[in-house]
This record gives C-alpha cells, sequence and structure tokens, in this order.
C-alpha cells in the first residue's frame, strides 16, 4: 500500500489553472465562488486526480486511471491519496472522502 498527503494550496490551484486552461473562476476568484454557494476558491478535480495518478506510481506504467469526483476541496486541505493494489482512495483530513470508486491499470 502507498499513502501520500498533500496540503492544497491556492499557488498550486493557480498554476494547475495556467497549465490546463482551465481558469473558470470558482478556482481563481474567492468572491466569485462565494458569489455562486462555494465556501470559496477550490480545486480543480482534475488536479486531484493528476495527484492521485502520481501517488500510482511511474507514468510510463500507468496504464489507465479512473475516479469519481466525491467532494469539494478548498485551499488548506490535507488529503491523503491511498493506493491499495488497484484501488485507490482520496480523503481529506475530515476523512471525508473527495475521490472514490478509484482504479488503477499498471504495467508490471
Amino acid at each position: 500500500m502507498k499513502e501520500r498527503s498533500v496540503i492544497i494550496t491556492p499557488e498550486q490551484i493557480a498554476a494547475y489553472a495556467e497549465a490546463s486552461g482551465d481558469r473558470n473562476p470558482i478556482h481563481l476568484d474567492e468572491e466569485f465562488a462565494r458569489s455562486v454557494g462555494l465556501p470559496g476558491i477550490i480545486a480543480h478535480g482534475m488536479l486531484l486526480m493528476g495527484l492521485m495518478a502520481s501517488t500510482v506510481g511511474e507514468s510510463r506504467k500507468l496504464r489507465q486511471i479512473s475516479v469519481r469526483f466525491g467532494g469539494i476541496v478548498v485551499p488548506g486541505d490535507t488529503i491523503t491519496f491511498t493506493v491499495d493494489g488497484g484501488e485507490l482512495r482520496a480523503v481529506n483530513q475530515r476523512g471525508e472522502p473527495v475521490l472514490t470508486k478509484g482504479l488503477a491499470v499498471v504495467e508490471p
């Protein structure tokens, strides 16, 4: 089993927005995010999936990954990514799932 914890930062979210081209204001603008009912800016689901993929192992051996986005992640959250065989999980510091139903196929 592999496990890794990451504290999500606003800088990490902004860097992902720039790299991915996903500049949706719910990820970058606190005021806008609150105006649509969010607690503030939130992390991209695909940022979390990328962190999960890097927890699985070397990218050249990762053939397939799938997850279900299960919860909102805000700056300051500590996300613990767990890989147990091909099963993937990610929970926040309160033990609430943020990625569920995760599966990975890795070339031996």
